[in-house]
């Protein structure tokens, strides 16, 4: 008798742990973007060494169309962090332009890297300069991604109307690339790390000479209507195959963000791991290179940071509140 109730009590106990250790176990999903560009690949590696590094954590990265769509999985409240452009984050937080009247409770985790705005056409289509689209089929970003945000504001700048002056396609980076090696567009917007796989899978097509089109001549309009949100820049010449010149172009940063809800320690947590990790992450993409403790600011996010990611940089000695 004895014996039974030592057993039964070792089983309450056990019965008792459970739902415990249930509720110290944190399942996050990384938001990221198309498998041709950077963002899937570094959602990826960001996942692995959550779930390797964070005690109870199981985080997995999901395809989505980009920016706009991770922002709104951001604002449903479910566990979501996600890669992001400083442009749409803005809109989402102000609920303007693709969130008009839908506001998202968003805050930044941690500055990323830089995100180039790549315009890309090939030899023989004719397009020099944003201003030879007209009357081209160019493909401006998927549904859902800060592609197809910053394009149209590229091509607004440029004095060009999105929908009268081109025929238009909405398409991702690896579905542009491919509608370009078949001749059914003439030039595509993909704003993204460097290098992105999908351009240099184009650049190294046999028969094929990249074209990247110059445009950082409309970043001041771009920022005067939009804020300073966008910075003058360029693709080095050596970074995809067939470029003569380095392409000037208009650059915008990457964040990393999850919704206000997430609780102080996960988002420590996330943010120390990472730069903890940081060596790992750069084995999977070379971007993560750019992921500096002396790039967090306050100034270079659009929107205020969570404070668990507060906690940890002030650790550091750095303000971003």
């Amino acid at each position: 008798m004895k014996k039974f109730i030592q057993a039964l009590g070792v089983a309450s106990m056990i019965a008792l742990s459970a739902p415990l250790a249930a509720q110290d176990k944190i399942n996050i999903s990384i938001a990221t973007g198309g498998t041709g560009g950077v963002y899937y690949p570094l959602g990826g590696g960001i996942a692995a060494v959550l779930s390797k590094f964070v005690p109870g954590m199981e985080a997995t990265a999901e395809v989505t169309g980009g920016s706009v769509d991770n922002l709104k999985l951001i604002g449903s409240g479910k566990p979501y962090i996600g890669l992001t452009m400083a442009d749409a984050t803005l809109d989402a937080y102000r609920g303007e332009d693709k969130f008009k009247g839908h506001k998202v409770a968003v805050r930044t985790l941690m500055i990323l890297y830089p995100n180039r705005m790549h315009v890309v056409s090939v030899e023989g289509r004719g397009i020099n300069k944003i201003a030879d689209m007209k009357g081209k089929h160019v493909s401006t970003g998927s549904p859902g991604s800060a592609t197809e945000v910053m394009a149209f504001r590229v091509i607004e700048a440029a004095g060009l109307d999105k929908d009268k002056d081109m025929r238009r396609e909405r398409l991702g980076v690896a579905e542009s690339v491919n509608a370009m090696k078949d001749g059914k567009i003439d030039a595509f917007f993909w704003v993204g790390g460097l290098p992105t796989a999908g351009v240099t899978d184009l650049a190294n097509t046999p028969g094929t000479k990249i074209k990247m089109v110059d445009h950082a001549e409309v970043v001041p309009a771009m920022n005067k209507k939009y804020g300073n949100l966008y910075v003058e820049d360029a693709i080095p010449k050596a970074t995809y195959r067939g470029m003569d010149t380095d392409n000037k172009q208009a650059t915008v940063m990457n964040i990393l963000v999850a919704n206000a809800n997430m609780d102080d320690k996960t988002a420590y947590n996330i943010v120390k791991t990472i730069f903890d990790k940081r060596q790992d992450l750069i084995n999977v993409h070379k971007e993560a290179a750019n992921f500096k403790l002396e790039n967090q600011k306050a100034s270079a996010s659009p929107i205020p940071f969570h404070p668990g990611a507060v906690k940890y940089f002030a650790e550091h000695g750095i303000k971003v509140d």
